[in-house]
């Protein structure tokens, strides 16, 4: 695959693909990948834009997406980006707005190909995280469960636990109404890579 940089981020590597005009894909890469400078100014405002993402949950994206796919994927694709950071919504609730079904709508978050920017990570099953990236177990769901930890979030009120409901700030690394994540650097011990100075390449 022919990447235009490859960005160090805690839970990994992210290979970022654009054209000279807009951005067309981020792919989950091994820890072990080796990092790769920038080849593009598209390339370098994307990896800019992402470690002001992973330093600060609150931060905007306003680089150019080209989201290629079917017509019901676009429409799941556009609903995904208006769901707002710190919250969640589940698979049905997401078919019952677009009139279509969960199955649907969860092939649709599988085929996503700009994770983190066009949050995927905000769709979950009703009663727990669903799958991520085309997978229902191991790393893929641990990147799942940093990325909602990052942002704040919490289960949509009605499938919040009892148990859980009544806690106002889950424990360091977990989100609320979810189990902890595992394998991956906790937000605050991550060791975030800083914005790159102008003219320079992030690693």
């Amino acid at each position: 695959m022919d990447y235009q940089a490859k960005l160090k981020v805690p839970f990994g590597v992210l290979g970022i693909r654009c054209t000279e005009n807009a951005l067309t894909g981020i792919d989950f890469l091994p820890a072990s990948a080796t990092p790769q400078h920038t080849t593009s100014a598209l390339a370098q405002t994307v990896c800019e834009q992402l470690l002001r993402y992973l330093e600060n949950s609150d931060a905007q994206f306003s680089v150019p997406l080209e989201l290629k796919g079917t017509p019901h994927q676009q429409k799941v694709w556009r609903a995904m980006l208006a769901i707002p950071r710190g919250q969640t919504c589940s698979y049905g609730e997401l078919a019952a707005e677009l009139k279509s079904c969960a199955q649907a709508v969860g092939q649709a978050c599988g085929a996503n190909p700009i994770p983190v920017i066009v949050p995927c990570h905000r769709v979950v099953a009703k009663a727990g995280l669903g799958g991520f990236a085309r997978h229902t177990s191991g790393d893929p769901l641990d990147i799942k469960r940093w990325l909602l930890a990052h942002e704040g979030a919490t289960k949509p009120e009605p499938v919040i636990d009892r148990a859980t409901s009544h806690s106002t700030k889950p424990a360091s690394g977990q989100v609320a109404g979810y189990p902890a994540k595992a394998g991956i650097q906790s937000n605050k011990s991550a060791g975030f890579l800083k914005a790159p100075d102008s003219g320079s390449s992030p690693e």
